[in-house]
């Protein structure tokens, strides 16, 4: 299971669009201040690391936990400094771990580009997750608030629990309980980040914070499952990278986990055996011939749905482009 983001249905992901429409010019003009902030940010470390930082922040995709940010701080949303700050230390953090995770995979290419760690070795990509994580926090001093560094801090210690279990279960046969919970810590935990610091930049209330984070864990939840579906169904030229890429690392997801329980090949086999990009399509193959993948959306629709259902106390136009978001979540895989 690789971090939300790597694929290039993400990239594409022409729902986005909607989403920024629905919010208005106020998330239009975020978007480019957003965009300005991050590439300055990524300047002024010297000009190595400056490229790199460069390179993976203009990788960045669509900016769909930004736009959490913005949109869990309300329609038309306030254009103020401190909630552009949030939005960009979410999306510092995200870039972050994107790069730490390279650097652990030994990954080659993100989004079709070479990733840090392949351009620069081990030593430059560490330094470059480190400095985007150092400027993230640096930019909540804007906040000026204690449970904004809070937020952010408790969803950085999950994601890097997440990637510790990831690699404590590598080709590892697990039960979905936890698969989940490790759906949680990688990937939900900065979505619900996402919209709690877009909550309390804007001053919510107590009981409006806690409904915007349950919708976005619920969404990331979703969000990562589909994103695991799509590993099993490819295509390459889809996804930006070989079909069953999580089966070459040893990550165990969703669909695997309920084909074991139908088909006795797939439960005898031994994981590590899965040596080449050819023996994981063989076993995406035979993972698609059960209706493990059609089982899996399905739970991530369930995830979706319950998200919507945190929404209906939220003034009309929030809830709308809230709910845009959702359903942008499950496009992906159509």
């Amino acid at each position: 299971m690789t971090v939300d983001g790597t694929t290039q249905a993400t990239t594409d992901w022409a729902a986005v669009d909607a989403v920024r429409t629905a919010g208005g010019e106020p998330v239009a003009r975020l978007m480019e201040r957003l965009e300005r902030r991050l590439v300055e940010l990524a300047t002024g470390h010297g000009a190595e690391l400056a490229a790199f930082a460069g390179s993976t922040i203009s990788a960045g995709g669509k900016r769909l936990r930004p736009l959490l940010v913005f949109l869990a701080a309300g329609v038309p949303a306030p254009e103020s400094e401190a909630l552009l700050s949030a939005a960009v230390a979410v999306e510092l953090v995200h870039a972050a771990t994107l790069v730490h995770d390279d650097v652990l995979d030994g990954s080659a290419l993100r989004r079709g580009r070479p990733t840090v760690v392949a351009a620069g070795g081990r030593a430059a990509a560490t330094a470059t997750g480190d400095l985007l994580f150092s400027r993230a926090f640096a930019e909540l001093r804007t906040l000026r608030s204690a449970e904004a560094i809070r937020i952010l801090s408790r969803a950085s210690s999950e994601l890097a629990a997440g990637e510790l279990m990831q690699r404590a279960d590598a080709w590892t046969p697990v039960d979905s309980e936890r698969y989940f919970e490790r759906c949680r810590l990688k990937t939900a935990v900065l979505f619900r980040a996402s919209c709690e610091l877009g909550a309390t930049a804007a001053g919510a209330d107590a009981d409006a914070v806690r409904g915007l984070a349950e919708f976005g864990e619920r969404i990331g939840l979703a969000f990562q499952l589909l994103d695991d579906v799509l590993d099993v169904t490819g295509p390459p030229e889809r996804t930006g990278k070989p079909r069953g890429a999580d089966l070459l690392d040893g990550t165990v997801t969703l669909p695997l986990i309920l084909a074991r329980d139908r088909d006795r090949e797939l439960r005898e086999l031994d994981l590590r055996s899965i040596r080449t990009p050819q023996d994981a399509a063989a076993v995406c193959a035979r993972i698609a011939e059960t209706d493990a993948l059609e089982d899996a959306r399905a739970e991530a629709l369930d995830f979706v749905a319950g998200a919507k259902q945190l929404l209906p106390g939220l003034p009309e136009p929030q809830r709308a482009a809230l709910d845009l978001v959702a359903d942008g979540v499950v496009s992906r895989y159509a």
